[in-house]
């Protein structure tokens, strides 16, 4: 429907294109309410230990089975605009944090429904959202003083934090040594940069193969390949390895400019092959003069230099990831060489052992037994294509939850813990506030406690009696510790438990979801233009062809 308005005379004037569709004030925010709902609602299941998974199954067939929030909402396609900030929300908390994504999504949920309560006492959206926004600042400082410090050696603490972040994944029994390996990878490539650790997970090259079980998932220090040696006769195994990077090709390289060689006489054509061949001889040379006994190439590696390096048994690798190259030289220690004159001794990386192995159908290179290497890898393996991929979605989210307590090296307590903690500490400060912006304040703490709720609802418990319980808990004086124990159905201590969460996981998700929250309610006009029909696409398309054979035809 065009949206038509009328001068002081009552002429109708077009304001929007035909087709337009129009929803204004409390239809647009119910609308838009309703929508981000419905998207909270569908992975409020899969919270907690005891949540479900999600079958996903795309336009193609290929099958995804997780409980994995970030997952989930990247893999369905949402139309409504409202639900696409949703999954916006949950990107932004995987890719800040790496865990919480169904947290985030949730609570963003429950705020705007008791949004839509405060709405429906006429209640402005601006005071909810002041209201919001000053509950998310509380909450924030709040958080801070009830946090708990880590020493960083302690592995312990470590691992408990990346058990509780797979506590819903299905890894089952395999999920306490895949918790030891995602500690040990992340502590490896920690570094130290002026006062503060950085831990960038991107230096832990994950690679994926079917075979065997997950007890069978290693840890690397060293980088694994995609590739197999490029010939035959060079060595498969070479020990106490001195590796040269290169970046450059062991080609013949051909001119930029179209040249013509005119060549009479048969001896002048052998002259110029022999001059390859000895071109080629010698950058062979020149890598067996600075000591290398392992090339890796990230260009390609021309036969004939493929057969000298075999000669002087040096085991090649061609077309290597760029990726790879720079974790291979932050491993072994190695400068990525870009121009093989420049290439010098001390330029060479070292590894114990350099194997090709077969996994699976397929031969790979390791790289392993690097002394002191910043970057690492994990080989997952499972006996099925989907679980090695749940397997690979557990790993990212052990090895984000480690880096976040090492880069900010403060923890909370989980299971529900938290959130009573804040909805209690909300309730007293909105009285503070007084006026409405209190009851938007008072909502947000009955939002919070969506946690402890979905996570007694999952467990197959009373949701009423828990929080009853939870409340009674957080009446004594370490009340912050108290959570809900999913498997016993008992309200105990969360740190005596191991369940624990680093403090910027819970913190991005309460920003987060308040900032979503508001961001929604704001809004009271969509105006949404209208799709082309498909029959007119395919005229424009049509029309387009028509044109460009015309204008081909009279060039």
């Amino acid at each position: 429907m065009a949206y038509l308005a009328q001068t002081a005379s009552g002429q109708p004037v077009l304001i929007l294109k035909e087709g337009t569709a129009r929803s204004r004030g409390r239809e647009a925010q119910r609308n838009n309410i309703m929508a981000a709902r419905v998207i909270a609602e569908a992975v409020r299941t899969t919270l907690g230990p005891r949540g479900m998974d999600k079958m996903l199954v795309d336009s193609l067939g290929d099958i995804t089975i997780t409980n994995d929030g970030a997952a989930i909402l990247k893999e369905i396609e949402v139309e409504h605009p409202a639900a696409k900030m949703m999954v916006e929300v949950a990107k932004a908390q995987d890719d800040m944090v790496g865990d919480g994504t169904t947290t985030v999504v949730v609570l963003a949920g429950e705020l705007l429904k008791k949004a839509e309560e405060l709405l429906d006492q006429n209640i402005h959206p601006t005071v909810i959202v002041n209201g919001y926004r000053k509950a998310a600042q509380r909450c924030v400082e709040i958080l801070d003083s009830i946090s708990m410090g880590v020493n960083l050696d302690d592995k312990e603490t470590l691992k408990k934090v990346a058990l509780t972040s797979m506590g819903s994944k299905a890894v089952g029994a395999a999920r306490d040594h895949l918790a030891n390996i995602s500690v040990e990878a992340v502590k490896q490539i920690a570094e130290k940069r002026g006062e503060n650790w950085v831990a960038d997970i991107d230096n832990i090259q994950i690679i994926k193969k079917e075979g065997k079980s997950l007890y069978d998932t290693e840890l690397v220090r060293g980088i694994i390949l995609d590739k197999e040696v490029v010939h035959a006769g060079m060595p498969k195994r070479v020990e106490k390895a001195k590796i040269a990077l290169l970046n450059c090709p062991l080609e013949i390289e051909k001119t930029e400019f179209s040249a013509e060689i005119r060549i009479r006489d048969p001896l002048q054509m052998k002259a110029f092959l022999d001059k390859e061949t000895e071109i080629l001889r010698e950058m062979v040379k020149k890598i067996k003069d600075v000591g290398a006994n392992v090339v890796i190439c990230q260009k390609g590696i021309d036969d004939m230099a493929q057969h000298f390096l075999a000669k002087e048994g040096i085991l090649a690798v061609r077309r290597a990831k760029e990726s790879d190259m720079e974790k291979l030289a932050k491993a072994t220690g190695a400068r990525i060489a870009t121009n093989l004159e420049d290439l010098k001794p001390e330029d060479i990386g070292f590894a114990d052992l350099v194997e090709e192995r077969r996994i699976g159908e397929d031969k790979m290179v390791f790289i392993e037994g690097c002394k002191d290497p910043r970057a690492v890898s994990l080989l997952i393996r499972a006996g099925l294509e989907r679980m090695v991929d749940e397997a690979e979605r557990a790993i990212h989210d052990a090895l984000s939850v480690v880096s976040d307590v090492i880069e900010k090296n403060k923890i909370v307590p989980g299971g529900g813990a938290v959130e009573a903690k804040l909805a209690r500490e909300l309730r007293k400060y909105a009285a503070q506030i007084g006026g409405r912006e209190q009851l938007a304040i008072e909502a947000f703490a009955e939002a919070l406690e969506i946690v402890p709720r979905t996570l007694a609802e999952n467990a197959g418990l009373e949701p009423i009696d828990i929080i009853v319980e939870l409340r009674s808990a957080h009446e004594k004086s370490d009340g912050h510790v108290y959570g809900l124990d999913v498997f016993s159905g008992k309200i105990c201590s969360m740190y005596e438990k191991g369940v624990i969460e680093p403090l910027v996981v819970k913190e991005q998700a309460i920003k987060s979801a308040a900032e979503a929250a508001a961001m929604i309610l704001r809004i009271d006009d969509v105006i949404a233009a209208s799709k082309p029909k498909e029959e007119e696409k395919g005229k424009g398309a049509e029309k387009k062809e028509e044109e460009e054979e015309t204008k081909t035809e009279f060039d």
